[in-house]
């Protein structure tokens, strides 16, 4: 791993395009434009459909947006200063402010660029500058220019889906009956589904097709000996140990967050485990939390959420319209809630989460278990700095811990912690590309102290 400066306090830098052939770099100079280029083309070929719905107007708003995003690619491609936001929206403040950090921590603006800065920072930052593309530009500024991937990932992942939803009756019918070791058994696989489910993101391959075809239970023995580090057990016993008794024979709610990443089959496998744990009794209440805006290519946002869940419902498969009721009467009965957070749209890492967002730290403390989807937030839960493999989850997270807490990823980043000495070093002589492919996964757990293995 390279760095781009010196290790400060112990906490090593972030992870920037600075350092020439880093993945960093590669992304900033290669992927990130190839993703804006999509981003164009795809609201181009929409301008008929915007001349349809808004006449002249449509047409002059595609024209100008377009014209935004050229000039941002343009500011990337040549390093061009990160520059301030000029809409309206809610947050457009706080990025304004966090871009003057930023600046002072550099000592001048010419310091803050896109191959400069870290690239957790520069990669958010042209997200959110798509965003304000479009709000400067009504009446096309509500568009989701990620939708058509999104929707296509849905629906070219139906076979894997429906094999879900079979094995998942099949839970259900026999509940009452499972032993604690069957129930153990069901759980890890699941649970495993929903890590696998995070190999289909369109952020890393750029937006193409990267829809799961097969059955998901079939594939996990094979999948098995890429997980390397596998905290499954002390998941487990976290949702086991948070059963306890109320006041009265009732016990207390136990609530599980799922904090999502991608939409299409990733999703649809984060509901058919909420399933699961409800129907199980291990928990009582499900937090889902998407995103407020569309984000990262592929990541969920509520209309996903909810365009997800009606299109389960109306599937021409018995298993599969039956759980999409389902889900519907969960989340109209107050077992599942939706949410979103400005934050999860932000560049902080989540060590900042307690002093930048101090409503969703306290909304996350309520959660019994966090469970963190795929690699964006795994960047953020460690900062997505240049740590050595082997240095502890628990030190990554730096004061991170609303809660006990999950990370089910795919290693789609050259950041990795949590390692076994040498592990790191012998995957990298196997396979040069370990960290970026998505082939390698962890499913890696944070307790409170008394719990705590690092």
């Amino acid at each position: 791993m390279m760095a781009a400066d010196q290790t400060v306090d112990g906490v090593p830098p972030s992870l920037s395009a600075k350092v020439v052939g880093s993945f960093a770099y590669l992304t900033v100079r290669d992927r990130l434009p190839t993703i804006l280029t999509k981003v164009i083309d795809t609201i181009h070929r929409n301008k008929n459909k915007f001349f349809e719905e808004y006449g002249e107007e449509g047409i002059q708003a595609e024209k100008q947006t377009i014209g935004l995003l050229s000039k941002m690619r343009n500011e990337l491609q040549t390093d061009k200063p990160v520059l301030a936001l000029t809409d309206t929206l809610q947050d457009a403040e706080y990025w304004n402010q966090y871009l003057q950090k930023q600046q002072k921590l550099q000592g001048d603006e010419e310091s803050v660029s896109w191959f400069k800065s870290p690239w957790l920072y520069v990669e958010c930052y042209m997200y959110r500058r798509v965003q304000e593309a479009l709000w400067l530009n009504p009446p096309i500024s509500d568009y989701d220019v990620f939708n058509e991937g999104k929707t296509q990932s849905f629906f070219e992942s139906q076979q894997a889906m429906m094999a879900l939803c079979t094995y998942l009756e099949g839970i259900n019918k026999n509940m009452e009956d499972l032993s604690k070791n069957q129930l153990l058994e069901h759980f890890n696989k699941l649970l495993q589904v929903s890590l696998w489910g995070n190999k289909c993101d369109l952020s890393i391959s750029a937006g193409q097709d990267n829809s799961q075809k097969t059955s998901p239970i079939d594939s996990l023995n094979s999948l098995q000996p890429f997980i390397l580090v596998n905290d499954s057990n002390m998941v487990w016993s976290t949702l086991i140990s948070a059963q306890r008794p109320g006041q009265s024979e009732k016990t207390t709610a136990v609530r599980v967050d799922i904090v999502l990443d991608n939409a299409g089959f990733e999703l649809f496998t984060d509901l058919v485990l909420a399933d699961f744990l409800v129907s199980s009794g291990l928990a009582h209440e499900v937090h889902f939390h998407g995103k407020s805006i569309p984000w990262f290519v592929s990541d969920v946002t509520a209309n996903d959420f909810q365009w997800t869940i009606q299109q389960t419902m109306a599937a021409n498969h018995k298993w599969m319209s039956k759980n999409g009721v389902q889900w519907k009467s969960h989340l109209k009965e107050g077992v599942w809630f939706y949410h979103d957070h400005r934050f999860w749209t932000q560049p902080h890492e989540f060590c900042d989460m307690a002093m930048d967002a101090p409503d969703l730290y306290a909304t996350l403390q309520g959660a019994d278990l966090l469970l963190f989807k795929g690699d964006l937030n795994y960047r953020k839960l460690t900062g997505d700095r240049d740590w050595d493999y082997t240095v502890g989850f628990s030190t990554a997270l730096q004061g991170f811990g609303p809660a006990p807490l999950c990370s089910l990823r795919t290693l789609k980043a050259n950041v990795q912690v949590g390692l076994q000495p040498g592990q790191g070093e012998k995957l990298g002589s196997q396979d040069p590309d370990w960290m970026t492919s998505g082939k390698y996964a962890v499913i890696q757990f944070y307790g409170s102290k008394s719990e705590q293995k690092d």
